[in-house]
């Protein structure tokens, strides 16, 4: 199970890399909602089972999940708004929103990754 939350880290992680590259003028990624990415499809399916399965503290966490990757969404989709309307120093916020909101994500799916490994699932 530790693991399956580390898969879900590296999603994330791809998600936010072709974000950033598009932003840094590298690509034409233009991202979509909270629903539509890996970490978002499993928020929305096997996410909440698998979490309560590894014990009600990584159920309590998997809850805290939603409202920073909805979050997530939104400033990254703003900064590639703002980037295609010109308005760098707005861009520039959003992308910083867009990298604290990640590491929020990360650190919970880091915690639910050290609750599973305790616990002593792969």
């Amino acid at each position: 199970m530790g693991a399956f939350f580390l898969q879900r880290i590296n999603d994330h992680m791809q998600y936010l890399r072709k974000i950033t590259a598009t932003l840094e003028g590298r690509g034409d990624f233009r991202g979509g909602d909270h629903h539509s990415c890996k970490l978002g499809q499993w928020i929305d399916s096997s996410g909440p089972r698998e979490a309560t399965e590894v014990g009600p503290h990584a159920a309590t966490l998997f809850e805290g999940i939603r409202t920073p990757h909805e979050q997530f969404h939104a400033a990254s989709g703003r900064a590639l708004a703002l980037q295609a309307a010109g308005r760098p120093a707005e861009t520039a916020r959003e992308v910083t929103d867009m990298h604290r909101l990640s590491s929020t994500l990360v650190d919970l799916l880091l915690q639910l990754d050290g609750i599973a490994s305790a616990k002593g699932r792969p």
